[in-house]
């Protein structure tokens, strides 16, 4: 086969993308050389990018050198092309992803890890992202958020300058250029917490409709199963008719043989998000279903209850509120510690302390633990995550799904061979520690127990959230489940009651508030 001609950006991210572009072809026969293309977006830098006319702004001209016949291949950011290609134009390959998550790259004198994210209060960060803004500041509302333009390398100068005190980057660019990060603090924001642009981190190769030898050269680095789940995000994408500037974030990936899809939508970069996680057997119809869930006329839960009290401030009551759904949230039991004191000793060897409920960290600092620097710190949620933020601690190893046996089957792996402690509650069901390996030495803490609340009223909401075992315990004691209401329940422990029952309930994907948002805003009522 002839050279090909290879359009790109200068950028070095551009360039590194071409540059990749172009070895993988050399591994499949294919000679080629780079031909640099001026866009738009290179050429104002002095406007937000959601203030540039039109979409495309990063691969307009890259489509018409290809369209002219001057490059036979244009590599481009998937997420920076619009929905639809231009009549004569066809993606033929999508190779491997790199990772869609986000970095915020902090100063480290504007670091507070006491704080959700590491970002001390009131902190400035740089992103010129709709998407982005919104998220942070449903996260963070004390945030303030200005405008960043420039390629990867100018940001990251601009945030050495002190121009701003923080700055979110994707992580696909930061690892693709292999930058070095070690004067700032890095923080890695999870897809499942901050929802990337529909295919961040993938690239797209488009060449000429009619190009038929060039097409079916290139099938031989193309990635299915990354072509299959980044088309139901530019689906969703194209379905709500967004261009770059939308804040919408879509993350699709393949687990098990099921698609699990997360979406954040905002109406402006100011506006609280509304979240949805989705499970589906294949992605036929299911940017379809995920457009639906966002329709103003879906039926929503007009009331949920929740066994905990439910702050003024949280992320869970802003978004049922912005829904207009009521919260009753009273806790059905009561903790007490068991633990007083703590030996010194009785810590001396612990590798990892690993905890699986906000409880569980909270009763363990007030023994005012003496640790040595080496220990680290395992758990499950991100609510436990920030709890432990709140005693100075940033949490080695986070359980993100809301199903304990695949964190428990991650964590052994990672804890093979050490000693690990596990401050609890004492009628814990002891999951995680059941799995590890018979080399990994378990020390056992139950520090605080449960009592249950005296004569608990049932709850009319249409939707009731049980957040452990204790609790349902404690509502089933004397109350049943009325016609027609819906049941979310934090953590397998927490389903199994329901289990056996026989009752179907929801399990949130993440055991926290985005979770729990993302099932109420998941569930339609008849």
């Amino acid at each position: 086969m002839k050279k090909v001609i290879i359009g790109t950006r200068g950028s070095d991210l551009a360039l590194w993308q071409a540059n990749y572009t172009k070895d993988r072809l050399a591994g499949i026969g294919i000679e080629a050389e780079l031909k640099i293309i001026k866009t738009q977006g290179d050429k104002i830098l002095n406007l937000r990018l959601d203030k540039l006319e039109g979409k495309g702004f990063f691969t307009k001209e890259l489509e018409e050198e290809l369209l002219n016949g001057s490059i036979d291949i244009a590599v481009h950011s998937h997420k920076d092309l619009p929905t639809t290609n231009p009549p004569g134009l066809i993606i033929a390959a999508v190779p491997e992803r790199e990772d869609p998550s986000e970095l915020l790259l902090i100063l480290k004198d504007c670091v507070d890890i006491s704080q959700k994210l590491s970002l001390k209060k009131g902190a400035m960060v740089g992103t010129s992202s709709n998407r982005r803004k919104a998220q942070l500041l449903a996260l963070r509302p004390d945030l303030n958020i200005e405008d960043l333009r420039g390629n990867v390398p100018t940001r990251i100068q601009k945030l050495r300058d002190e121009d701003y005190d923080a700055i979110l980057l994707a992580k696909a660019g930061v690892n693709r250029l292999n930058l070095d990060l070690s004067e700032f603090h890095v923080e890695v924001v999870d897809t499942t917490e901050l929802v990337p642009a529909p295919a961040q981190g993938a690239l797209a190769i488009q060449i000429r409709e009619n190009d038929t030898e060039l097409f079916n050269e290139l099938q031989k680095i193309n990635n299915a199963a990354v072509a299959e789940e980044i088309a139901v995000e530019r689906k969703v994408l194209n379905l709500f008719e967004g261009g770059c500037h939308m804040p919408l974030g879509c993350f699709c990936k393949k687990e098990d043989d099921e698609f699990e899809v997360w979406t954040s939508k905002a109406e402006s970069d100011e506006d609280f998000p509304d979240r949805l996680f989705l499970r589906a057997a294949s992605t036929e119809g299911l940017a379809e279903l995920i457009v639906s869930k966002f329709s103003e006329e879906r039926k929503r839960p007009s009331k949920v209850f929740i066994s905990r009290e439910v702050g003024e401030n949280s992320y869970f009551r802003k978004a049922l509120e912005k829904q207009h759904i009521e919260i009753e949230g009273r806790s059905l039991i009561r903790t007490f510690p068991i633990v007083n004191v703590l030996d010194p000793f009785f810590l001396k060897n612990i590798d990892w302390i690993f905890f699986s409920s906000r409880n569980g960290v909270e009763y363990f600092f007030k023994l005012n633990p003496v640790l040595s620097k080496k220990v680290k710190f395992g758990v499950v949620g991100r609510g436990s995550e920030d709890s432990l933020r709140k005693f100075g601690h940033l949490a080695d190893f986070v359980g993100e799904g809301g199903d304990i046996l695949e964190v428990a089957e991650e964590f052994a792996k990672i804890a093979d061979g050490e000693t690990v402690m596990f401050p609890r509650a004492q009628d814990s069901l002891l999951t995680m520690q059941k799995y590890l390996t018979p080399q990994t030495k378990v020390v056992d803490l139950p520090i605080y127990e449960t009592v249950v609340e005296d004569d608990i009223d049932g709850s009319s909401a249409e939707v009731l959230i049980f957040t452990s075992p204790s609790n349902v315990d404690a509502y089933f004691m004397e109350n049943l489940l009325e016609p027609g209401q819906k049941v979310i329940a934090i953590g397998n422990s927490t389903g199994k009651k329901f289990d056996e029952m026989g009752v179907k309930y929801t399990l949130p994907y993440s055991p926290d508030e985005i979770g729990l948002a993302e099932a109420v805003f998941g569930i339609d009522m008849k």
